[in-house]
């Protein structure tokens, strides 16, 4: 998988444009470098920039996220790094609105 896109529950503004989802790439060793080169002392600064690179997005539309829909982006980029034994293989499922993943529990 080479993207994956989350929906938000809550759209945001992207370079002025409010939309629904974002679609994040796959990450390269380079888009950590850059986002610690970045921000060299500031975990946080690291992870918004890295996320906005993936995104084509500005770091500061980001920290414009509802923050439930901010840890679906995380999740998305955790998942691209390191499937688990409870999580599909992929990163889709990290796309998903809270209902439809109720909504998959319960049938």
């Amino acid at each position: 998988m080479d993207t994956v896109t989350i929906r938000l529950d809550y759209p945001a503004t992207f370079d002025g444009v409010t939309r629904d989802s974002i679609t994040l790439r796959r990450p390269k060793v380079r888009d950590q470098r850059a986002a610690q080169k970045l921000y060299p002392e500031d975990p946080a600064g690291q992870e918004l920039a890295l996320f906005a690179a993936l995104a084509e997005v500005a770091p500061n539309d980001l920290e414009g996220m509802d923050l439930g829909d901010y840890n679906r982006v995380q999740d998305a980029y955790f998942r691209f790094r390191t499937p688990r034994k409870d999580q599909p293989v992929d990163a889709q499922k990290a796309g998903e609105t809270a209902g439809e993943r109720t909504a998959d529990v319960a049938a």
